[in-house]
């Protein structure tokens, strides 16, 4: 009898497994078809957070139209303008319908251009299909301060149990930060705060002195002071919210390891809006995210305010920058003068579209922009495969050691061994790149710019590729 049942354990147990892989299969399938999540607008902002410039409506291919909620968020400090923003999540293929609710439509543009999105016209309707997750700008007759920005996500894999003691969960609905904490969704350590997609939070995110905390979801945080403030921090991961019009940075980091943020968009349009400015900080991962801001959209530094220390191994990747002012990517310009100085070192960023830089004062230009200051080293940096498109006013590269009187207090000590490879920049409104050092002892050594393409056009020296070289600098190599 024993044997029997020994024997029928195992046939339950063969079979429990194979079910296990059954469902693993199903779950696959179910995963790879037609899947789309739209997200309502808290009934408390219907009116007051409303863009009618277009009609945006969704659906998979042969089922019902879904409408979207037009957010409008605005842009660019020069004078402040009122564009649109939709998102919703999907898998498989998705339509996507469009009305132009004001004037005639002549022409479309969809970017980045390197996605190779045509959309088709009929009258004032635009139309086009997704088969992958896009974050992309629909810009009529050529107007890039009215657009329509379209994020469509991938399907959350999971959701956090609201339940769960170590979860913060804010379904659909408006929240105030309290008052008595200054504005401020203050979090502790190895909390998960998640943000429902039909949630709006309106006060900072503050993570001070913490450690293994994520932020998840896809609601926004609205016009707070700062969107995500992380300090002294380790193992903070910031994924999928959208954070619309801070006072200050979206994402503001000091002296923090291990931070990631993915799949983040943002939206500024005042001074000092920049998008993520990180002091002293490592071991730092940004994927996925769009940044429309009115300063820089990615800055990296050392020492500052509060913060001390090196800053290096960052990998940023995936991302869609929009300066509309300052830079799209800035490194180095402050640390701490009043001792050696710091080192930022092993920073890559690859696959990058970088769709505009707006800068008027010439010593703040640069898509791609290193100058070291306050005693800084600044090495060991690649940018790989980055696509530059037309830009309104700015330099493509700008790699220099330099005294910045207003915000330094020294010049830097060096900048060492720069890659540029796999560059591409289509366009006529630039000003010559700049590669300088500052004097015999600080000096730029080893900037190489290999497979640079400028208007189809391989550059092969400096006259060709619109860069001045020039005192202190060595090795500057084109391949």
């Amino acid at each position: 009898m024993d044997l029997v049942l020994q024997r029928g354990l195992n046939v339950i147990k063969l079979m429990n497994k194979f079910s296990f892989f059954i469902l693993i299969i199903l779950s696959s399938i179910a995963s790879a078809q037609d899947s789309l999540i739209t997200y309502d607008v808290p009934k408390a902002l219907l009116y007051s957070m409303h863009n009618d410039d277009f009609t945006v409506q969704v659906r998979n291919p042969g089922k019902q139209w879904k409408d979207l909620y037009e957010y409008n968020v605005q842009v660019d400090m020069d004078r402040v303008q009122d564009a649109s923003m939709v998102y919703f999540d999907f898998s498989g293929t998705v339509e996507v319908r469009i009305r132009k609710n004001n004037g005639q439509i002549r022409t479309v543009e969809v970017r980045p251009l390197s996605y190779e999105i045509t959309p088709e016209v009929n009258g004032n309707i635009i139309r086009f299909s997704l088969q992958k997750p896009r974050k992309i700008s629909i810009e009529v007759n050529g107007d890039k301060l009215h657009n329509l920005h379209l994020f469509a996500h991938p399907i959350e894999e999971s959701r956090p149990d609201p339940e769960d003691a170590n979860v913060v969960y804010f379904g659909p609905g408006v929240y105030e930060a309290p008052e008595n904490l200054n504005g401020v969704f203050k979090i502790k350590s190895g909390q998960t705060v998640y943000i429902h997609g039909s949630a709006v939070l309106k006060g900072k995110l503050l993570c001070d002195s913490v450690k293994n905390v994520r932020i998840l979801g896809r609601g926004i945080v609205l016009r707070p002071h700062r969107g995500v403030e992380v300090r002294f921090s380790e193992n903070v991961e910031i994924d999928g919210i959208h954070v619309i019009n801070p006072e200050h940075y979206t994402v503001y980091g000091g002296q923090t390891k291990g931070l990631k943020v993915r799949n983040l968009t943002s939206f500024s349009c005042k001074g000092w809006s920049d998008g993520i400015d990180l002091m002293s900080c490592s071991d730092v991962e940004i994927d996925g995210v769009f940044m429309r801001n009115s300063d820089d959209c990615i800055a990296i530094y050392g020492h500052r305010w509060d913060f001390y220390g090196n800053s290096g191994n960052y990998k940023i990747t995936n991302a869609t920058l929009w300066a509309d002012i300052a830079h799209p990517t800035n490194i180095g310009i402050h640390g701490n003068a009043e001792h050696e100085g710091d080192t930022i070192e092993n920073i890559t960023f690859s696959n990058i579209d970088i769709l505009e830089q707006d800068e008027d004062d010439r010593n703040y230009q640069g898509c791609m922009s290193i100058v070291a200051t306050d005693k800084n080293l600044v090495r060991n940096i690649t940018y790989e495969n980055i696509r530059v498109e037309d830009i309104q006013e700015g330099r493509l590269f700008n790699v220099r050691v330099y005294f910045n009187e207003k915000y330094s207090a020294a010049p830097g000590r060096a900048v060492e061994n720069i890659l540029f490879k796999d560059i591409t920049y289509s366009g006529t409104n630039i000003n010559p790149s700049i590669i300088h050092g500052y004097d015999q002892e600080r000096i730029v050594d080893g900037v190489t710019f290999q497979n640079v393409i400028m208007n189809g056009e391989k550059i092969t020296g400096a006259e060709q590729g619109n860069i001045i070289i020039g005192d202190f600098v060595k090795r500057v190599k084109f391949r």
